[in-house]
């Protein structure tokens, strides 16, 4: 057995590895499964990356659909007017979010494509690592389309893109070829088998749009297979897949294992509360006032809705919750004045918003005492959602009976009436519901076919918006990357 020296963090983080003299036939020929592991957790590390952290892959995601806004509070989120841009769906090719989101991707594919070269002949870490490149690809195609597929294969210098029907071709051989490697074991951390099948029921969902060829019995089966593994239940406590200490949840499927010593960078509490919220919390560092829900999202639920609660709203008190917190900054016309006060309501998107307009996101407890970076794990892949993927699935086959169940599930565990009759716009808004603040409301929007429309400080947007720019600082540094049609 080969001898490794190393330290663990919370879950898998890896402050320290030493494989001195570690061939890549001592690792194939080693039984040991901590020493593969190791291998590959610098790949890991960086799917935990910038995922949680603001002006990456979640920011565009949540700020470009209705879910959220960051309004512009005078010279506060100025950033060049970005984030209002992001909003209105006015976008420019060179934002720097979409360049960060690019290379948090293309970052840890890059790592994969190491890993898989180093270490070829490592049949089981081979397998999960291609699936784990399949999970960004799967990012990838619905956030740019177009994108350059490369492997460990691939050579001659700057790629060319790939079409979208090619790199959905590629995710779906990438899962199909190796899922029956991988563990059946509720690993919660890394991919498993049951972690491939949801990724192929989120992918086969998309199908219409990614390839437009709609695969609804297909995304139904996958599923079913995570559904009927019996490995994963939903929470009786909704909030319970958010708290700072969920690593236990029997509901979520795949997390990033954020840790605010070893893994940081879920920096949702600076992102979203207020500066005096900081005495709510007993915050390390002062928040940062930025993203805000939109009043009609807000009003969706019903107030019945245990799921409401992922939404600070109304009066603000410090930690005692006695003391009224104020905001003595506050604008002259804010009708709340300086007592801290949350309002559905936001004046306008920029440039003057209220400080202290909109509700904020409070989907993920805030620790008392807790640092700029969170310690709850960030859940990628869920069962609420894959439920809801098997009632939209279902239904649009025209099994209406197998998609209330499935859908009532979700309503029953929130508190709401069951429903009796369904329609598509009635699953697209349980969807939004359900996963608000979890990066899924932009490929809903578009797969529902709602992207295209206006909203509060949103004019109807052109068609070919439904796919984000290539960066245009990857098209300068690589002249062989073409731009998507549109811009």
């Amino acid at each position: 057995m080969v001898p490794v020296v190393f330290l663990l963090g919370s879950c898998w983080e890896l402050e320290q590895e030493v494989l001195d003299g570690v061939t890549p036939e001592d690792v194939a020929n080693s039984e040991n499964p901590i020493l593969i592991d190791v291998l590959k957790a610098s790949a890991y590390s960086k799917i935990v990356g910038s995922w949680g952290s603001h002006n990456s892959i979640w920011s565009i995601q949540e700020v470009s659909s209705d879910e959220m806004a960051i309004p512009q509070k005078g010279a506060d989120w100025e950033d060049g007017g970005l984030w209002l841009r992001m909003h209105r769906h006015t976008w420019g090719t060179s934002e720097d979010a979409f360049n960060n989101s690019w290379n948090y991707c293309f970052s840890a594919i890059g790592e994969i494509n190491n890993l898989i070269v180093s270490f070829p002949d490592v049949e089981l870490l081979v397998a999960e690592l291609k699936v784990l490149r399949a999970l960004n690809y799967l990012w990838l195609i619905d956030s740019f389309g177009n994108v350059p597929i490369v492997t460990e294969t691939t050579t001659g210098g700057n790629p060319t893109n790939n079409t979208r029907a090619e790199v959905y071709a590629f995710i779906e051989s990438s899962i199909k070829d190796n899922m029956d490697l991988l563990s059946k074991d509720d690993t919660k951390t890394t991919i498993n088998y049951y972690t491939a099948h949801a990724m192929l029921a989120k992918l086969y969902l998309n199908a219409g749009i990614y390839i437009g060829t709609p695969k609804w019995a297909e995304a139904e089966a996958a599923a079913d297979v995570v559904i009927n593994s019996g490995k994963f239940s939903l929470s009786s406590n909704f909030f319970s897949n958010f708290s700072t200490r969920n690593g236990g949840s029997t509901e979520n499927i795949l997390t990033l294992p954020y840790d605010e010593n070893n893994a940081g960078g879920f920096n949702l509490a600076q992102m979203t509360l207020h500066y005096a919220s900081q005495n709510t919390y007993n915050l390390q560092e002062q928040p940062w006032n930025g993203y805000a829900s939109l009043e009609e999202f807000y009003n969706s639920y019903d107030d019945s809705d245990v799921r409401k609660a992922a939404f600070i709203e109304g009066p603000q008190f410090a930690a005692d919750g006695i003391t009224r917190l104020k905001d003595l900054s506050a604008e002259p016309g804010d009708p709340d004045g300086q007592p801290l006060t949350f309002t559905p309501k936001i004046n306008m998107l920029g440039p003057n918003a209220y400080r202290q307009a909109g509700v904020r996101v409070g989907k993920f407890e805030f620790a008392s005492g807790a640092a700029a970076s969170l310690s709850n794990d960030y859940p990628l892949i869920r069962l609420g959602d894959i439920i809801l993927i098997k009632a939209e699935s279902a239904f649009r086959l025209g099994k209406t009976g197998p998609a209330l169940t499935a859908i009532n599930q979700i309503r029953t565990r929130a508190g709401v009436p069951a429903y009796t009759t369904l329609t598509l716009d009635l699953i697209f808004e349980e969807r939004g519901r359900e996963m608000f603040a979890e990066a899924s409301r932009r490929t809903d929007q578009i797969r529902f076919g709602k992207w295209n429309q206006p909203w509060w400080e949103k004019a109807a947007s052109q068609p070919f918006r439904a796919l984000f720019p290539i960066p245009l600082q990857q098209i300068n540094a690589n002249p062989n990357l073409k731009q998507n049609p549109g811009y």
